[in-house]
């Protein structure tokens, strides 16, 4: 059985349970308090060296983190990534885009604001993230203006990678309201079979 290395609030960590419920493969999730260090020890950095979570147990000597891997792992042969090589670009073209134009901004606003609690100590920074993040937010709509998701018209791991974060950016001060076609995506995503929310372990 898997074990997954997880922070509850985390929504890299809520990606790997989205999908791992979503295939009804059974896991053993094990809490990581990162606000407390735990993934700074030496016994933890021995399964991830990089010190963060998700990372997914696959056997007593195999460890896979970073979560975006993780669902381009456990999706091969499912209907969550793509039979053809061009759909399976842009599914790849979009993970990348959540780690790096949209990851940054949101995520890590949310993560000041929801989960550390201090704004007043990140204000700064925090302002800073809101043109990135709009920006994302932006692209984002625009596709969804024309897509019912985000790949082939097929509900794939580029989504829930997107989801993930984005459908709690409100929680990193993002005003989602103007968004109708991300918000309208949120619906077909909540819709999908054996969907759970990101407080769900």
């Amino acid at each position: 059985m898997y074990r997954l290395y997880d922070f509850l609030h985390s929504g890299n960590g809520y990606k790997v349970r989205l999908l791992l419920n979503q295939l009804q493969i059974p896991f053993e999730r094990i809490e990581m308090n990162i606000l407390q260090g735990e993934t700074r020890t030496k016994e933890f950095l021995t399964k991830n060296p990089n010190g963060k979570i998700p990372v997914l147990e696959i056997s007593s000597n195999q460890f896979l983190p970073e979560s975006n891997a993780i669902l381009f792992y456990l999706s091969q042969n499912t209907a969550y990534f793509p039979e053809d090589n061009w759909y399976q670009a842009q599914v790849i073209k979009w993970l990348f885009f959540e780690q790096y134009s949209h990851e940054p901004y949101i995520a890590t606003s949310r993560y000041w604001r929801s989960i550390l609690g201090n704004t007043q100590e990140f204000q700064t920074q925090l302002e800073a993230k809101q043109d990135g993040g709009y920006q994302a937010l932006q692209v984002m709509e625009d596709h969804l203006q024309l897509h019912s998701f985000f790949v082939n018209e097929q509900y794939t791991i580029a989504d829930i990678a997107l989801y993930a974060y984005t459908h709690v950016a409100d929680e990193g001060g993002f005003n989602l309201q103007p968004y109708k076609a991300i918000k309208s995506w949120f619906k077909r995503i909540e819709a999908q079979k054996n969907y759970i929310n990101i407080d769900q372990g």
